[in-house]
């Protein structure tokens, strides 16, 4: 939306300026945040006072009328009327207070512009204001100015001279610049001396003047009760202790004097813990929460109509937990009452013990001294002049009660109701939710609301409609009206109850969930069920309980909480089929059932039917249903087929068993008889049982009796058994003797298990009948898991198995026994032992490991095994692992040196059986070659994999893995081995290189020595972005480092199950994940990132709500400049334009812009072809209508659909007259307008007028247009900036600039280029003579007295003693150690001068001497490799990052001008159009790739060269690319070609100036293909370039160039223009576009912070020579008494950031090769001093005429401020670096980098200094006894002869 305004013509701005208004306000919704709400209660209008709006709506918050209330010209110093004011800038007006004065219709509203000035408006039109007046002083200044303070306030009366005034009285905190009144009573009209608004009341005590550092006021709540009015407030209680503590304070409303004003402490929670007072509500407390007051015996006796403080609070320290307390006002004003007695009549004291106090007064002497009687207290309960006051309560005495409920989470509102006399909290939190409290003995939470889906906290402003029915909920920018209860959207008694809601219950005699006021007969009994004591009308019981499904009769319905009938009413049993009228006596109703032929049938797996009764009321209303059965005594034979009679007399039901039918009857006391077995007489049925035997082998038919009971009735019948085992085969049944008969039995045969039951039937064979039968036996198969002899023979006795030789299977003795004749099958032995596996093949020559041996017949007890050998081995029996027959296990001994190595296994069992194996077993030690990886982190969890020879020797079991003492768990055994790192917990970390042990059994180890190292656990240092929709899959970008040890990257969400999401890419640096899905029913999530073993919590990380979207409600019609727009809520929650997606039909649309309730989207310019299954989904079916998807992460939305217009084409012939008629006549009569009005009026009058509407419509332009940019600037930037390789330069180059770059001859210098003038026959001299030069510097003695005489010398300047400390670090880098020993004894002697000088914070503060610019590079040295591993990605990315936000815009190449900079001094300031190109370029001779190039038409042709060369070679160095003149441009826009360059004979000109060509004047347009050509200089070549500088330089002969601002428009319209008005309203027309400095610090200040970050965070990785040389400079501070904090951080300041990272950050081509133009420089510069700014202790005082520089950054400064502060103490808490440690260091600086640096070079430069200053030197050697005795001078003498080829006299 806002970049297709930016798009538009100038007269459609105001069109698109109205739409963005549109789009910011919804019903309920506003665009700025809400303060204060209140309501009319004569009206219901709701008033919100929100940031430079006063609102007024209606009832249903449709909004009736709004009145501006800012932003306003002020500053925070100005003194009403602002027109006296300097320095005032637009500032936003904050709504303090907000007031409904009823009386005179007014509304009372504060602000905190000027000073806090009140206004009245109108209460039926806020836009009406009623009165202000700002030039009344400073008695009218009610609220605060400062945002941070609170503001609460109560209508009262006030009477003076027997007139009622109308009053408001104003509990205040105290701000800086405020009124220092905490407690004021404004008048509201003017009488007499005063005026609206006035405090009438100078009360000097209740004050904050005196104590402005120690009372800090937070007012929350004021109110009046029974000529009193209260204010509830949380405030500190002085000295240096910043704990609040909760007081209420009370005055009398007619008290003129405050002399009544007391406080009292309340006390919330055990020990006082919820101490802060966030909101409360005063109300009565309804009878049953009194009546639990008054039991509870902590708040006194509670009556109904008593009035309660209701108080949410939470702790200082912990917001994410509070409560709620109760504080009766009757407690409240008991216990005032106590403390003002103790003052007035007992010397302050209760009970002996000092309970009162003074608040706001220093006295310490005595103050409760009066003594009244207590009889004459009631005279002065508003106290008196002679009486002290304020007073407050000591802490002892504070009202104290415990919390009534509490919650972990942050409550913010509080509302109370009554309803039937129960009591209903409504709590706000700071999540946006609302909490419904149902407030008894113990409190219980019923429900909650969201009430604003962005989670923003609900205000303290909760309050109800006139009728209690409705709830406002206000939060930051939404005001909701919700109902209490929603009791009518549960449809049944059930779902009713669920809700535990106090509003509802179920209105029996209506059907309905409702309140009880809507229910008509409530009132009665049983009529209306409350929700909370969860009971509904339900049947009891039937009477009968059931019924047989063949009888019909009435039934009794028992309904214990059945309500009252009336005579009109009427009662109904309703059934499926029938319908009966019901009668109702007290708790019963009676109805008949109905007829079997109406019944159901008996469903077939049941012996009943149940059937509903319910119970209708007036035909209508369903009180109460049950089901009733109808039971089926025929079908009860279905639960036990094989014992029908026990089945029918034992079942629940009453039936009878008619022996001769054999039929299961109802039960009938008329048919009597032996045959008729009755109801629970089951011991009568006729039945078979006891078998025998009751075991039965498979395969022998054996003979079975059992035992009949009660079986006289079937005398002389016969028998037929049977069993499902043997399906279609029966048997008849023998009578033996008694009451015993027998079968023959079967022959079963059955394989599937060892034994199973057997169910035998019996049946009546001539009827077929099945008689009651329990016959089981159990049936068991020998052979079935008894493969071998030893298995058969270890079969329990009573199965009687034998092994069968002849079958070679276990089977039934009796069966073997008929095969082999006589021979005793039970006497047979068992075969020898077989051996058919070996588990392992392998094992070690020491032994130790175990041997499992697998076969059969291996013996019957682990006893019978005797031996065993392996390869001859002795193998010890471990029995314990025996199983009977097939396994043996066993340990094997070593192996003999002289033994074979192969060999078979043989076992030994009793008797001398042997069995051997034909697998064979080789003795073999294994060895470990190499473990990969070799490093991980000690947190372990890395999978190493160990190769070597002969691994898979012995089993896994057998072999533990170690490193060094850790732990490695064996993942995988075989011909590798890998193992999962336990957790390294020694201390020295890195560790050493570990040997890895390999363990077999016992006895065998085997190790690789140094092969694996712990490293320190990653380090994760940021994560972006910080939240996800817990629909997922948002790209999650996790920094650190040592990312590359780890093997497995997750991102996990704790709920009840670990959701987890593997990485989608990792680097060293840089893990990416999808955010996992979750629940969105779980209320937390926690996030964490593992990596390997080690786990960390991503904080912040939170989970929000999916976002809503509203469907579109037609079809959108896009034209060629549509835009779509989408609404909603919480899109921005997790989410950005740049991820968010969006697809019409299959066709991807670019996110333009995203906010938190709208999308903007640019759709295909055409309308896609592709019928995609997102296309085949959509609703419309014409064929031109496609699906609208939007994606967000994992989530996907379809919001509508698009329709794309039809194009129609209107001929040529038809356009030409309808635009030129119509133009000529509005010409024409404009002419002819123009020519009467001129005639009209003066002409010079006409000419200001006009003057004045082009400047004013000037300025409207700029301002719209500023804002736009301002909009779409400030999207995120942070993926704007490539992440592709880092050039950072070698450590030859990076010293070579950082040292000699700034040095006069820049890159030129000798030092850089490595050349010395020196004639080849003296170069080995001069060789010698500079390694003795060398040695001599080497000597300490002679390196100082050389120092101290060049810095002696007057001519030595300031450049000289840069360059020559410059010359020695490179000379001493071999040497580092002795450099900085140096370093330090020439600091001493440099701190001892400024010490002794009393200016000690001078010092360091520039490079005055050589030693501070030793310090300057020793940082240097000591830096680089922490800029190349920390602190150098952010410093590359902010310059990147401000490098492609300048070549967004235009730059003025002349005047070196930009539109997008930091820099107000480098910003164009004129608005210059352009629009953005893609060219597709050709490199010449590199293949046909096309390289797209975004650049603007407004772009010089160097610059385009610069914008190709740059996407082309972005690969490649800055070094190695080619520069600009060294290539050609060329653009074929035919089939003809042309050069373009910057000056040719087409450059446009301008009087004498001419313009440098830009695409524009070539008119290049979008994709164009444009070739890039190297220049070969050849002679043609040559003579070609010769012409066209001759050509250009013609050009610029008599002309002045110029690109896009003339630099002498401003100096000619300033010389043209003569008055200083004209020059002022110019220079405010520029001024505007000082906005786009705030856009560009918006969108650069990630990259900002980052680096800001990365170089001052101690708790990061801090360079050894930082904390080296802070400590230095800490310990050599505690030697001098005059050696404060500030000049140690003052020194800390001047040595590292200062000296080094200022430099560093100016120029980024002294560590990257990078150019860096003067646009960037100019950005980078204010960075700087912001950086500068920040390390300083000072404070800045801002105005208006600060630099913008300066105020661009005014507000982070204080936050940088304390990064350095925090940086430099962490560095102090830090381990110290010894000398040691720090010399072993410079020893490896020194060892990797000196070979690489021009040491001879800088040696022979040194010696230049040295001939200098000769003389100075020799003189100083000589006088230095140390000198002498070493022979310094003749050393230096001889060097000079040698290197000036001199001959020396000595």
């Amino acid at each position: 939306m806002v970049e297709s305004c930016q798009a538009a013509s100038t007269a459609n701005v105001w069109l698109c300026v109205l739409l963005l208004g549109l789009i910011l306000f919804s019903r309920g919704s506003f665009s700025t945040p809400i303060n204060n709400v209140v309501q009319d209660p004569s009206s219901g209008r709701v008033y919100l006072g929100a940031v430079n709006t006063i609102y007024q709506l209606d009832s249903e918050l449709n909004e009736q009328a709004r009145a501006e209330t800012g932003p306003k010209e002020d500053a925070r110093t100005c003194t009403p009327p602002v027109s006296a004011c300097q320095d005032t800038k637009p500032t936003p007006n904050v709504n303090k207070l907000l007031l409904v004065h009823p009386a005179n219709g007014s509304l009372i509203v504060c602000g905190s512009r000027y000073r806090g000035i009140c206004s009245l408006v109108n209460l039926t039109n806020v836009e009406q204001q009623l009165y202000y007046s700002d030039s009344k002083g400073e008695r009218t200044y009610v609220a605060s100015i400062e945002d941070g303070v609170a503001v609460v306030g109560v209508m009262s009366t006030y009477v003076r001279d027997g007139i009622t005034f109308d009053v408001f009285l104003v509990g205040k905190g105290y701000g800086s610049l405020d009124s220092s009144k905490l407690i004021s009573t404004r008048i509201l009209q003017d009488y007499r001396d005063w005026v609206v608004f006035e405090s009438i009341i100078e009360a000097s005590t209740v004050q904050a003047t005196p104590f402005v550092p120690r009372y800090m006021h937070d007012f929350r709540h004021a109110f009046k009760e029974e000529g009193f009015v209260y204010f509830l407030f949380s405030r500190t209680m002085g000295s240096t202790d910043n704990k609040n503590f909760n007081f209420v304070s009370r005055l009398c409303e007619e008290d003129h004097h405050y002399y009544s004003y007391t406080e009292l402490q309340l006390s919330c929670g055990l020990g006082n813990r919820y101490n802060k007072v966030q909101a409360a509500y005063v109300a009565s407390p309804g009878k049953e929460l009194a009546r639990v007051m008054t039991e509870l015996g902590q708040y006194g006796t509670v009556q109904p109509e008593h009035k309660v403080l209701f108080m949410v609070a939470s702790p200082d320290e912990d917001s994410t937990d509070s409560a709620l307390c109760m504080y009766p006002l009757n407690a409240i004003n008991d216990k005032l009452v106590e403390i003002i007695t103790a003052c007035y009549s007992d010397s302050g004291k209760i009970r002996d013990i000092p309970a009162v106090d003074i608040p706001y007064s220093s006295k310490t002497d005595q103050f409760c001294t009066s003594r009244i009687s207590k009889d004459t207290l009631n005279n002065f309960k508003c106290g008196a002049d002679f009486l002290p006051s304020p007073l407050a309560s000591k802490p002892e005495f504070a009202l104290q009660v415990e919390a009534v409920f509490t919650k972990n989470v942050l409550l913010t509102a509080v509302a109370i109701a009554v309803e039937n006399d129960h009591t209903i909290a409504f709590l706000g939190n700071s999540m946006g939710e609302v909490f419904k409290v149902h407030l008894t003995a113990s409190p219980e939470m019923y429900g909650r609301w969201l009430g604003d889906p962005t989670r923003e906290r609900v205000n303290k402003n909760l309050f109800f409609s006139a009728n209690y029915s409705h709830l406002y909920i206000s939060t930051e920018k939404k005001i909701t009206k919700v109902p209490v209860q929603r009791c009518h959207l549960k449809r049944d008694c059930q779902s009713c109850m669920s809700l535990r809601d106090p509003y509802c219950g179920w209105c029996v005699l209506q059907g309905r969930c409702t309140r009880r006021s809507d229910c008509r007969r409530a009132e009665e009994k049983n009529g209306w069920l409350w929700s909370p004591n969860q009971q509904c009308v339900t049947i009891k019981s039937f009477h009968p309980p059931n019924l047989s499904c063949k009888k019909t009769q009435q039934v009794t319905i028992i309904v214990p909480s059945l309500p009252s009938i009336g005579q009109a009413d009427r009662l109904r049993c309703v059934f499926p089929t029938f319908m009966s009228e019901a009668t109702m006596s007290s708790t019963q109703v009676t109805c008949f059932l109905p007829s079997p032929s109406s019944l159901p049938a008996t469903p077939d797996n049941q012996d009943f039917v149940a059937v509903p009764i319910k119970i209708f009321f007036n035909d209508t209303v369903e009180l109460a249903t049950k089901d009733f059965e109808f039971y089926n005594c025929s079908a009860t034979v279905r639960r036990a087929e094989h014992a029908p009679c026990m089945a029918c007399v034992a079942s629940p039901w009453g039936c009878q068993w008619n022996i001769q039918d054999h039929t299961c009857q109802d039960m009938d006391d008329l048919v009597l008889g032996p045959h008729i077995i009755k109801h629970r007489q089951g011991a009568k049925c006729p039945q078979f049982e006891n078998p025998d035997p009751f075991l039965i082998p498979v395969g022998l038919k054996t003979t079975i009796s059992f035992e009949g009971i009660n079986v006289n009735v079937y005398q002389g019948r016969t028998f037929t058994i049977g069993t499902e085992l043997m399906r279609n085969m029966e048997e008849d049944v023998r009578f033996e003797a008694g009451h015993f008969y027998n079968f023959n039995g079967f022959n079963f045969s059955f394989n599937k298990s060892q034994e199973t039951n057997v169910f035998f039937y019996v049946k009546d064979k001539e009827s077929g009948k099945k008689i009651d039968s329990t016959l089981n036996v159990t049936l068991y198969n020998c052979s079935v898991g008894r493969e071998d002899c030893s298995l058969c023979k270890n079969a329990d006795p009573k199965y009687r198995c034998v092994w069968c030789t002849e079958r070679k299977s276990c089977v039934y003795k009796t069966l073997c026994t008929n095969e082999q004749g006589k021979e005793d099958p039970q006497e047979t032995e068992c075969p020898d032992p077989q051996i058919t596996e070996i588990t392992p093949l392998y094992g070690p020559l020491k032994g130790g490991i175990s041997v499992t041996i697998k076969g059969s017949n291996l013996g019957i007890r682990k006893e019978d095994v005797k031996a065993i050998l392996v390869v001859g081995v002795p193998c010890e029996h471990q029995k314990d692992k025996y199983a009977v027959s097939t396994r043996v296990v066993c340990e094997i001994d070593s192996l003999d040196s002289q033994s074979a190595t192969r060999g078979q296994v043989e076992v030994e069992l009793e008797g001398g059986k042997r069995g051997t194996s034909l697998a064979v077993f080789t003795f073999r030690d294994p060895e470990v070659h190499s473990v990969h990886p070799a490093k991980g982190p000690k947190a372990g969890g890395t999978v190493i994999t160990i190769s070597g020879s002969h691994l898979n020797t012995a089993t896994r079991e057998d072999i533990t893995v170690t490193i060094e003492g850790v732990a490695c768990t064996v993942e995988s055994f075989g011909a590798t081995i890998t193992c999962k790192t336990g957790e390294y917990r020694a201390d020295k970390v890195p560790s050493d290189l570990l040997p890895v042990t390999v363990k077999y059994g016992k006895s065998t180890t085997t190790t690789v020595s140094s092969a694996f190292q712990f490293l320190e656990n990653p380090n994760i240092q940021d994560h972006q972005p910080r939240g996800s929709f817990v629909c997922g899959g948002r790209s999650v970008v996790v920094t650190g480092s040592g990312f590359d040890l780890i093997q497995n990257a997750i991102m996990k969400v704790n709920t009840s199950t670990n959701i987890t999401s593997q990485a989608v890419s990792k680097n060293d640096t840089v893990l990416q994940f999808l955010s996992p899905a979750v629940n969105a029913s779980y209320e937390s999530f926690k996030t964490y990132v593992q990596l390997d073993n080690y786990e960390r919590e991503l904080t912040p990380f939170d989970y929000h709500p999916d976002p809503a979207f509203n469907l579109f409600a037609k079809p959108i019609i896009i034209t060629e400049t549509s835009i779509i727009s989408v609404t909603g809520r919480g899109f921005s929650k997790a989410m950005t334009a740049k991820e968010a997606q969006a697809f019409v039909g299959d066709v991807q649309c670019i996110v333009n812009t995203l906010q938190d309730n709208k999308l903007f989207l640019d759709p295909p310019s055409s309308q896609p072809r592709a019928r995609s299954k997102r296309h085949r989904r959509r609703r419309d079916t014409s064929s031109n209508s496609l699906d609208l998807l939007i994606k967000f992460g994992n989530g996907e939305w379809l919001v509508g659909s698009v329709h794309y217009e039809s194009k129609y084409e209107v001929p040529f012939f038809i356009i030409i007259p309808a635009v030129i008629v119509p133009m000529l006549l509005i010409i024409l009569i404009s002419l002819y307008c123009y020519r009467r009005k001129s005639q009209q009026a003066e002409r010079e009058y006409e000419k200001v007028k006009h003057q004045l509407e082009n400047l004013e419509e000037s300025v409207r332009d700029r301002c719209k247009k500023e804002f736009t940019d301002l909009m779409i600037e400030m999207e995120d930037h942070t993926n704007d900036v490539s992440e592709g390789r880092i050039p950072f330069l070698d450590y030859k180059t990076y010293t070579d600039r950082v040292f000699f770059l700034p040095s006069k001859d820049g890159a030129n210098d000798v030092m850089i280029t490595g050349k010395l003038d020196i004639p080849e026959a003296r170069k080995a001299i001069v060789a010698q003579a500079l390694n003795q030069f060398s040695n001599l510097l080497n000597s300490k003695t002679f390196l100082i007295n050389f120092i101290r005489t060049l810095e002696g010398r007057p001519d030595f300047t300031a450049r000289a003693k840069v360059y020559f400390a410059s010359l020695l670090t490179v000379a001493l880098h071999g040497k580092l150690e002795y450099y900085t020993d140096v370093m330090r004894t020439l600091l001493l002697e440099l701190m001892g001068n400024y010490v002794d000088s009393k200016n000690p914070k001078l010092m360091l503060r520039r490079s005055e001497t050589v030693v501070e610019r030793m310090l300057c590079n020793w940082m240097s040295i000591c830096l680089y490799q922490f800029l190349k591993d920390s602190a150098g990605e952010p410093l590359y990315k902010l310059f990147r990052a401000i490098k492609h936000q300048i070549e967004k815009g235009p730059v003025d190449v002349r005047v070196k001008k930009a539109k997008y900079t930091l820099n107000d001094t480098g910003l164009l300031g004129d608005d210059v159009e352009y629009c953005v190109l893609t060219l597709q370029v050709l490199v010449h001779g590199e293949g046909p790739d096309v390289t797209p190039v975004k650049v603007l038409n407004c772009d010089t042709v160097s610059q385009v060269k610069e914008k190709i060369i740059e996407a082309v070679f972005r690969n490649l160095p800055y070094s190695l690319r080619p520069t600009v003149d060294s290539v050609t441009l060329e653009w074929r826009p035919g089939s003809t070609g042309q050069i373009l360059s910057d000056l040719d004979l087409t450059s446009q000109k301008e009087g004498r100036w001419r313009r440098i060509n830009t695409l524009a004047h070539y008119n290049v347009r979008d994709n164009a293909t444009l070739v890039l050509s190297r220049v070969v200089h050849t002679h043609h070549n040559y003579n070609q370039n010769q012409d066209y500088q001759e050509e250009r330089n013609a050009l610029l002969e008599d002309d002045k160039v110029f690109h896009l601002v003339r630099p002498d428009e401003l100096d000619e319209m300033k010389s043209k223009r003569g008055s200083m008005k004209d020059k002022s309203m110019t220079k405010a027309i520029t001024e505007i576009y000082l906005t786009r400095l705030l856009s560009v610090k918006g969108t650069l200040q990630q990259f900002v912070d980052d680096f800001f970050r990365s170089v001052l965070c101690s708790g990061a990785v801090v360079p050894p020579a930082v904390k080296y040389f802070f400590d230095f400079l800490d310990e050599q501070a505690l030697k001098h008494d005059n050696v404060d904090e500030e000049t140690i951080h003052i020194w800390k300041t001047n040595s590292l950031p200062l000296r080094f990272w200022v430099n560093i950050l100016k120029n980024p081509h002294f560590i990257f090769d990078v150019h860096v133009t003067e646009v960037v420089d100019a950005s980078l510069s204010v960075i700087a001093q912001t950086f500068m700014d920040a390390c300083t202790k000072s404070e800045h005082k801002l105005s208006r005429d600060s630099p913008s520089n300066k105020l661009l950054y005014a507000k982070e400064i204080s936050t940088y401020k304390k990064m350095v502060d925090d940086y430099y103490k962490g560095i102090r808490q830090m381990i110290s670096v010894s000398d040691q440690d720090m010399n072993t260091h410079l020893a490896e600086v020194s060892r990797t980098h000196t070979d690489k640096l021009n040491t001879q070079v800088a040696l022979y430069q040194l010696y230049q200094y040295a001939s200098k200053y000769y003389d100075g030197i020799i003189q100083s050697l000589d006088e230095d006894p140390a000198a002498q005795s070493k022979q310094l001078t003749l050393r230096l003498q001889q060097i000079a002869a040698a290197l000036e080829n001199t001959v020396t006299d000595l």
